[in-house]
Parts: structure tokens; C-alpha cells; sequence
């Protein structure tokens, strides 16, 4: 009887040795596909980063004669034409004794050129305006993708009152940080 015990013994673990030499589904994908789909993600997100990369060409340079803060760059397939807004910073609006400071490069899309002078010429009341709008903002105003396109539609409704008759046709956020 102690042989019959001991063989139902044994053969118990020889049943658990086997199982352990399988691999459950849940180990494949842990130790087989998660690393695969990886490296082919990362694999695709370095091909198209140098296909980016190396399809562009670099921005033409600005002129010594240019003013210094209105760069204008010419789009030639949209004949579109990029008026740069010198950088602004002010402190947003807050409840708190900390305060929270934002900084944000624009670039302001003209497609008719001769409105690029009427916004050089306006460019010290855009400038008001937009300081005077973004100093009553709080850092709230400014999360997610609805607060970014909240504050584009209000500093291009800004900066077309300024520039009026011209018009300008849409306002792009080349830099923003919130501190």
C-alpha cells in the first residue's frame, strides 16, 4: 500500500512539472508578442521619423535687412505666406500665491501679401491685444485639445478686428509652455 501511495504521489508530480513546462497563452503574449509588436513599433516609428526628416527642406534665411521680429516665409504650394509674432510671455491668472507664467510663439497665415505689411504695420496693437486676452486666462483655460482650440479661435477673431480690411487666415502655435 506505501507503493501506491507513493506512485500516486509521483505521478502527481510529474503531472504538475509538466504543466509548468507549458507556456499558458497569457505568457506567450507577455514574453513573445508584446516584445515583437515592440519592435516593429518601433521599428515603423523610425522610418517615418526619417522620412520626415529627410523629405523637408530647411526654412530659407531671413534676410540682414529683414526686421528681426516679422520673419516672413513663403509656402509655395499653398502660395500661403507666414507672418511670426515676436514671443510672448505673461503670467495667466490664478487664484493661488504661486504664480503661473505661459510662453508662446504664433505665426500668423496671410494669403494675400500685401496684407503682410497691414500686419507689420498693426503689429504693436496684435501684440496688445493678444497680451491683454491671455493675461485673464487660467492654466484650466489652456488643457487639452478643446482649451488649444478655444484660444486659437479667439486670437485669430483678435487679430483680424486689428488688422481690418486684411484678413488673416488662421493663427499656428509654434511653441507653448505653461510654468
Amino acid at each position: 500500500m506505501a507503493d501506491e501511495g507513493e506512485v500516486v504521489e509521483g505521478s502527481g508530480e510529474a503531472g504538475e512539472d509538466e504543466s509548468s513546462r507549458k507556456l499558458s497563452p497569457k505568457k506567450i503574449i507577455l514574453f513573445v508578442l508584446l516584445p515583437l509588436l515592440l519592435l516593429v513599433g518601433a521599428g515603423a516609428g523610425a522610418a517615418i521619423m526619417l522620412g520626415m526628416l529627410g523629405g523637408e527642406e530647411p526654412p530659407p534665411e531671413v534676410e540682414a535687412g529683414a526686421e528681426p521680429e516679422a520673419v516672413v516665409e513663403e509656402k509655395t504650394s499653398a502660395q500661403a505666406i507666414f507672418f511670426e509674432v515676436p514671443d510672448l510671455i505673461v503670467n495667466l491668472n490664478t487664484s493661488s500665491r504661486k504664480t503661473a507664467f505661459l510662453k508662446i510663439k504664433i505665426a500668423l497665415e496671410v494669403s494675400d501679401p500685401a496684407d503682410v505689411d497691414v500686419v507689420n504695420q498693426n503689429l504693436p496693437r496684435i501684440v496688445d491685444n493678444f497680451q491683454v486676452y491671455l493675461r485673464e486666462l487660467r492654466v484650466d483655460d489652456l488643457q487639452g485639445s478643446a482649451g488649444m482650440y478655444r484660444l486659437r479661435e479667439e486670437l485669430l477673431r483678435r487679430v483680424n478686428l486689428a488688422v481690418r480690411p486684411a484678413r488673416v487666415k488662421d493663427v499656428l502655435f509654434k511653441e507653448m509652455l505653461v510654468q
